[in-house]
């Protein structure tokens, strides 16, 4: 008849293991979520504003150029 033998195992290694398993694979969904989320929130002028003209590289592609008399409100 055959035994049941239980090993310990160290309470750190589940949480060791599950996060070499998923590390990459959901910092790569968090960066295509965020990418996604700024792509479709960049038309507003809040987000225009608050980030992504302070980016180094583009901002100056977002700043509004519009002069004050086009603008309707």
């Amino acid at each position: 008849m055959s035994r049941v033998v239980f090993h310990r195992v160290a309470p750190a290694v589940p949480i060791q293991r599950f996060a070499k398993t998923w590390s990459t694979s959901l910092g790569l969904w968090g960066f295509g979520a965020g990418v996604t989320a700024l792509y479709l929130l960049s038309v507003t002028p809040l987000v225009k504003r608050g980030f992504l003209s302070k980016v180094p590289v583009v901002g100056t592609y977002f700043e509004d150029k519009t002069p004050a008399s086009d603008k309707p409100f």
